[in-house]
């Protein structure tokens, strides 16, 4: 069984973006550009190897964590299409994936229809 290997980004909506990514720097010390930040780690069982978590804030008005959603959880996998077959045997949609030089993605959805993105980073 494929299975999720850790969070790959946490992902929520504002209403003002860029004010609320300054919040969360002076009060949090997140240091976010564009109202983007990465968290680096090392994978404890290869601790030669690097990881990271994304956290983003995006514009209230944006459909990329899915219709009338808040917020979206970014799950990072060893085998997307292992993964993506899992969940469709298992009668799930996915609605897209798409490739990228850091990595492969793709967007399913919950039972109670909350968009999850499935990331596979390049290289694993």
């Amino acid at each position: 069984m494929e299975r999720v290997t850790g969070i790959g980004g946490v992902f929520f909506k504002a209403r003002n973006p860029a004010r609320l990514a300054a919040w969360y720097r002076e009060h949090l010390g997140i240091q976010a550009e564009n109202e983007n930040a990465d968290f680096a780690w090392r994978d404890k069982d290869q601790p030669e190897k690097m990881g990271r978590t994304v956290w983003s804030i995006f514009p209230a008005d944006s459909d990329y964590l899915g219709q009338g959603r808040e917020f979206m959880i970014n799950y990072r996998v060893s085998n997307l299409d292992g993964m993506l077959e899992q969940l469709r045997r298992a009668g799930a949609t996915v609605h897209k994936v798409e490739d990228y030089d850091y990595g492969r993605f793709a967007w399913v959805s919950d039972p109670e229809g909350n968009r999850v993105e499935l990331w596979e980073p390049k290289g694993e």
